[in-house]
């Protein structure tokens, strides 16, 4: 747009340019000899292609006029177009207000008009200071320019059309492409909301701008989703098989008292026995399963100040108890003050000490050290049991799982220990790690940040 009207002013400003030369040559020659003779002679041959002429005197009437005005150019009164000039042949702010610009014409003016067939003409008035002419107006038709700068806005249209229409084509075709990923990353995440399948990915293409960071951050998060969903998968699975076996042994034997009441009491004692010995395995595990489903909600323990020695020793005095001719010893005691939940912190040892007594023989040991280790406390539980194959050490924190060894000596275990045991390590701000070689035994570790 601006090309086109830099381009059209400047055509008509080269009419202006013409209209003033020629005005300013002829009034010049006939202030030389101010003479109705000289005007017949100047005016005898055309001044210039296509250019009328006309001679006013001071009375309005006309003295004299060119060949190329004579029939053509539309008479006009110059002192009309001294008193009210008109701007540029050409101004494309005309319509929003007065004129923003006047024409330099010396001590001319400017002037429009138009013919009896509508073309337009453009008029300069240039005033005479003596002999008979008071008015020169000298006139030019502008039909020609019109037509071209039609022809040129019809054509800058077109072109701006043209442009416009490519543009948004282009745009288009590089939206496409450039957003084809979003749309796949869409498409993958509906499909796997309808269907809940993990397993599926997004394509991530060879260039690693922002969409492609976006789908390879997507996939990522669709890896941690898979495992989540599978773990979860199997620990439904697990706690419905280890909800199972108990509930079936407490029904059977029921079942058996009541088929069978005659039975002798001594057998009937044993199938009490049994039945309340999975009724308190039965509870165990729904106080394990209890103790998870609030770790998994993100249930806060109670924050106080706690001697963690005075816990190390309650836990090693119950654990005493439970030994079945283990030598449970405490090595080194150093005190140290932890900000947490003493029980839960109790129920952590308890855990790893009984742990310990189920996988160590009668004639073991088993040796309990707390000191402190910088802005940290470190209890380790070491034993010298069974100990766990290096294949199995990986998943021993796994919720369920229980290493072959374990399971045959320990049938009635619920494989949720380690699980409880690391997630409230975890909820204290500490970690708790296990090292163990079969045959050797196994040491755990668990460190956590001493009260500030």
């Amino acid at each position: 747009m601006i090309v086109y009207v830099v381009h059209t002013r400047a055509h008509y400003d080269d009419v202006d340019m013409m209209l003033t030369g020629v005005a300013e040559h002829t009034v010049g020659r006939y202030a030389e000899n101010p003479t109705q003779q000289q005007l017949d002679a100047m005016l005898s041959v055309p001044v210039g292609p296509s250019m009328a002429v006309r001679v006013y005197g001071p009375d309005k009437g006309m003295l004299a006029e060119g060949p190329n005005a004579r029939g053509r150019a539309p008479e006009v009164d110059p002192r009309g177009v001294l008193a009210r000039p008109s701007g540029p042949a050409f101004d494309p702010l005309a319509r929003l207000g007065p004129q923003l610009e006047e024409i330099e014409a010396g001590r001319g003016a400017f002037g429009l008009t138009s013919d009896s067939d509508g073309n337009r003409w453009r008029l300069y008035v240039l005033p005479a200071d003596n002999g008979p002419a008071r008015y020169f107006v000298f006139a030019t038709p502008i039909a020609d320019v019109d037509a071209t700068v039609a022809q040129l806005r019809w054509l800058v249209a077109f072109l701006t059309l043209g442009a416009v229409a490519t543009t948004m084509a282009a745009s288009a075709l590089l939206a496409g492409r450039a957003l084809r990923p979003a749309a796949d990353l869409d498409e993958t995440a509906g499909s796997i909301a309808r269907s809940r399948d993990f397993g599926r990915r997004v394509a991530v293409g060879k260039d690693r701008d922002e969409l492609g960071r976006l789908a390879a951050t997507f996939n990522g998060m669709l890896d941690s989703l898979e495992g989540a969903y599978q773990a979860q998968k199997r620990f439904v699975a697990d706690a419905s098989h280890e909800l199972r076996a108990p509930l079936t042994a407490i029904q059977g034997n029921l079942e058996l008292l009541q088929r069978h009441p005659d039975k002798p009491p001594a057998e009937q004692r044993e199938a009490v026995s049994e039945a309340n010995r999975e009724a308190r395995r039965l509870a165990h595990l729904v106080a394990d399963l209890l103790s998870l489903a609030r770790a998994d909600a993100g249930v806060s323990l109670r924050r106080d100040r706690v001697e963690l020695d005075r816990v190390v020793l309650e836990a090693i005095s119950t654990a005493r108890h439970m030994t079945r001719g283990q030598q449970v010893e405490l090595a080194a005691l150093e005190p140290a003050i932890v900000e947490g939940d003493a029980d839960r912190l109790k129920e952590l040892f308890l855990i790893l000490l009984d742990n310990a007594i189920k996988y160590t023989p009668p004639d073991g040991q088993i040796i309990v050290n707390l000191c402190r280790n910088g802005a940290s406390a470190r209890v380790t539980v070491r034993d010298t049991g069974v100990g766990i194959a290096p294949e199995d050490l990986p998943r021993v924190f796994d919720r369920f799982y229980r290493a072959d060894p374990a399971r045959a000596r320990d049938p009635g275990g619920t494989g949720l220990g380690l699980p409880i045991a690391r997630w409230i390590s975890e909820a204290h701000g500490g970690r708790v790690q296990l090292d163990s070689k079969p045959g050797e035994g196994t040491t755990v570790t668990v460190r956590l940040p001493l009260y500030p």
